[in-house]
């Protein structure tokens, strides 16, 4: 067992504000990470604003301070928005070292309220990197609210006191590094999604510094803990020691064959499907092809999968860190059980396990067969746009960590290149590919016929959701690099920026922008 952190860095220091929150939640609340537990990016509002100006303050209802770093996504609920960030928004003076925080603010005046800060693990970046905050998404429902902080702890909050400007109150927390023995890698970042009683947690387990080593071949990859109590109803762990890197990813669930299913991208860049009640595997998918070796043509999974007809959607890739290099988006039925990959294994040097593929030159250690049991419907590598016989950056599915959005018969997948592709969600045809010149770390937003996408640059490029847009009507700068994914709730756009929130609504009015 590795060392703990000192006991004074396992309280999680607060800061409070008082003010009364009084809105009750609303049927337009945006309350989980994908919106549904289906995951699919698409909002069901109308009349999105696609026009503002942060300088000038047109359509721009509020902006909040946040640190100097924030991923993720904002949940709009009880009258609340929450976001993950880091301390560096110093929101409590009195505790000024780097920590995770989680920030509520309120929806109307995007006032303070509250926040919940996690100081850093005392290992340092293998478990908990630095300045990176809070990232994953939380979930909100009547009231309860629960998220996973960077310590590799789940924890619910009773946000009812807020409406008496009260304080939450922490209901209960599962630190899964002392009871499960998880070994994080970086952060723990899955956005927690339920069905029932119970809340689903992809762990983040993962390797050591060395990035050979895993610490926790035995720790469960994902988990299903009951929501009222914190207790671990059931954990799976099918990735035993062939963890690649981390386990970053989230989980989705549905209603597959008439039982509800948890789908997990998981650690050896394999899906797979769980009985959501009692954890059985029901079937898995191998997102790469056998041939593949990691990390340069092997991908991990980071995206969150889309489910849509018993289809799922889902593009894998790397730790941005990593670089950029080739990706690949699938279309998967998953009315099928077992082994429903594309190929089977069908030859493998048994000493090249796990991530000691490292060690061996490319296409070395697989080879790959058929497989009759196959749920791929189609799958997008490259394409030949101008059939000139060559695959130039804009032809090509490169790495993502993003998820899809499945919009009018139609799939729009941004890649960490900087290309946004939009397919037919049916065939995979490809019908445009554009290129918004940046990284995209965050997933696109479907409204009202349009698309939203944001960048490492700071634009937000809005897209008509056809299939001969081929370029954005607009394209908005605000100011400040956008990791996270966009948001609309209650009539309101909300751009989470790498140092602020900025709610967007049509009509509003702010102060202009100090210089």
């Amino acid at each position: 067992m590795k060392p703990r952190p000192p006991a004074v860095l396992l309280a999680a220091a607060a800061a409070l504000c008082l003010s009364t929150v009084s809105r009750p939640a609303s049927a337009e609340d945006h309350t989980m990470w994908g919106h549904t537990p289906s995951r699919n990016m698409v909002s069901e509002g109308k009349n999105p604003p696609t026009e503002w100006d942060v300088k000038t303050g047109q359509n721009i209802k509020w902006t909040a301070r946040l640190g100097s770093q924030s991923y993720g996504s904002p949940i709009v609920a009880d009258g609340l928005v929450f976001v993950g960030s880091n301390n560096e928004g110093r929101y409590d003076p009195s505790f000024a070292k780097d920590a995770g925080a989680f920030i509520a603010f309120d929806e109307k005046t995007g006032k303070f309220v509250w926040q919940n800060l996690s100081p850093k693990l005392a290992a340092g970046r293998v478990n908990d990197w630095p300045y990176q905050g809070v990232c994953a998404t939380p979930l909100v429902e009547r009231n309860l609210l629960w998220y996973c902080t960077p310590r590799c702890e789940v924890v619910a909050f009773d946000l009812s006191p807020v409406q008496s400007g009260e304080k939450p109150k922490q209901v209960w927390k599962l630190d899964m590094m002392d009871e499960l023995g998880v070994f994080p890698h970086n952060m723990t970042s899955s956005s927690i999604v339920s069905h029932g009683d119970l809340l689903y947690v992809i762990t983040g387990n993962g390797v050591d510094e060395t990035h050979k080593n895993i610490p926790s071949p035995d720790a469960p990859a994902i988990i299903a803990i009951n929501k009222n109590t914190g207790k671990v109803i059931w954990q799976q762990n099918p990735v035993g020691g062939n963890i690649l890197h981390g386990q970053w990813a989230s989980a989705a669930v549905a209603e597959i064959n008439g039982k509800a299913q948890v789908i997990a991208p998981l650690g050896d860049g394999w899906i797979y499907g769980f009985d959501a009640a009692n954890g059985d595997i029901i079937w898995k998918f191998d997102s790469n092809n056998k041939n593949t070796i990691y990390p340069r043509t092997r991908n991990e999974l980071i995206a969150t999968p889309v489910i849509v007809d018993n289809k799922l959607y889902i593009a894998n890739g790397q730790d941005p860190e990593h670089g950029e290099g080739p990706g690949h988006l699938w279309c998967i039925d998953i009315t099928k059980k077992g082994d429903i990959s594309r190929e089977l294994d069908a030859g493998k040097d048994e000493k090249a396990a796990g991530n000691e593929d490292l060690l061996l030159p490319a296409g070395a250690a697989h080879k790959g067969k058929p497989n009759p049991n196959s749920g791929v419907v189609w799958d997008f590598e490259k394409v030949d746009i101008d059939k000139d016989g060559k695959f130039k950056s804009n032809e090509i599915m490169h790495r993502t960590i993003s998820t899809v959005s499945v919009y009018n018969g139609l799939v729009f997948a941004p890649d960490f290149s900087g290309f946004v592709h939009c397919l037919d969600a049916k065939t995979g045809e490809h019908y445009w590919t554009y290129d918004m010149e940046a990284a995209m770390w965050g997933s696109p937003l479907a409204i009202d016929g349009k698309v939203y996408v944001c960048d490492e640059d700071g634009d937000v490029a809005i897209f008509n959701a056809t299939k001969d847009a081929q370029k954005p009507t607009t394209e908005i700068n605000v100011g400040s690099a956008v990791y996270g994914s966009p948001v609309f709730a209650n009539d309101t756009l909300y751009i989470m920026a790498k140092d602020r929130l900025i709610a967007i609504a049509n009509g509003a009015k702010s102060e202009p922008a100090k210089e």
